[in-house]
This record gives C-alpha cells, structure tokens and sequence, in this order.
C-alpha cells in the first residue's frame, strides 16, 4: 500500500462519511478511525484488490460499529424545530433539502444511494463493500431513489405492495383478507 493511493482515496471518503453521519466532525473522526483501522491492518489487504473498496468496507463496518456502540437516544426531527431554527433562503436551500432527505432515508438504503450515486461503484462492489447481494443493492437503490424523490417533492412515498381490497370483505366492515404471495 502507497501513501499516495490512500491520500487519493480521502475525498471520496470524506464524502461517504459526511452522508452517512450527516455531521462534519463526526464524519472527520470516521475517516481518522477507518485510516487508523487501514494502518494497524494494511497486511490483510491484499494487493491485488481494490484499495478503494477496501477502505470504503472498513468505514463502513466502523460506521456500523460506532451505531451499534451509541446508546438509544430519543431520535430529534429536525422538522420539530425548524420553525425556532433561523433560516435563510436562497440556492444552497436545496442542498440542504437533499442533505435532511437523504438523513430521512433507513441507513442501508442511504448507504447504497451513496456508494452507487456518489461515489460512481459498480453493483458489485456496493455488494462486496456491504457484504449484500447484488439483487439487494439494486432492490435497495430503486427503493432510496423512489424515497428521495418523494422527500424532495414533499409526497408520501408509493407503497411497495398495495394489495386490491377485497369487496365482499369490504362491503361487511372486515378488514381485507391476506394473501399469500410467492
């Protein structure tokens, strides 16, 4: 492993962690932690891998770590108190939009959205870096593509399934019936 490699790798990094904790010194101790990570394990990447993928799978799994470690705090919406919050309107308004909306996404969705949109992976290595199917990171992207979009636009988002109602179920007061789907 070069210095320069891995020093070529710190805007993407930096990128990734500032999108995932949406906090820029929480996302500059996750890059200090992954590069420390990186230096005390530099004999288990192989040299023959992608350097790029292996320290986006290290931030990642600390990310992870670092989340699991925090203890359950009551989760603040932003939306609650954006009316005591001073407030100015002007082109960076939208990039704040899609700054809270991508913080209003279920984090393995985000995390997704990131790596493929942002950071230009492939599938596969979305799928090596979050140890997933390649099926799941397409699921999970259309999913936070569709997500955003409705965030952004301020709609609810379409549900996945909507199943037909059933009439005669209907017509009685009684909840639908369930249906097995294969």
């Amino acid at each position: 492993m070069n210095r320069t490699q891995v020093v070529e790798q710190l805007p993407g990094l930096r990128r990734y962690a500032r999108a995932l904790t949406g906090d820029a010194w929480a996302a500059d101790d996750l890059v200090q932690d992954t590069l420390e990570r990186a230096c005390s394990k530099w004999l288990l990447w192989r040299t023959d891998s992608d350097l790029r993928a292996w320290l986006f799978t290290l931030m990642h799994n600390l990310y992870l770590n670092q989340r699991r470690a925090l203890p359950a705090l009551a989760p603040l919406d932003i939306e609650d108190l954006q009316d005591q919050l001073p407030g100015s309107s002007g082109p960076s308004d939208d990039a704040l939009d899609l700054e809270r909306c991508l913080l209003h996404l279920p984090a393995d969705q985000r995390a997704v959205l990131l790596l493929v949109a942002m950071e230009d992976m492939s599938y596969e290595d979305t799928a090596r870096i979050l140890d997933i199917p390649i099926g799941t990171v397409m699921s999970r992207l259309s999913r936070a593509r569709t997500r955003l979009r409705a965030l952004m636009e301020r709609t609810p988002a379409p549900a996945a399934f909507s199943p037909p109602a059933d009439t005669a179920s209907a017509a009685a007061g009684a909840p639908p019936a369930l249906r097995r789907l294969k």
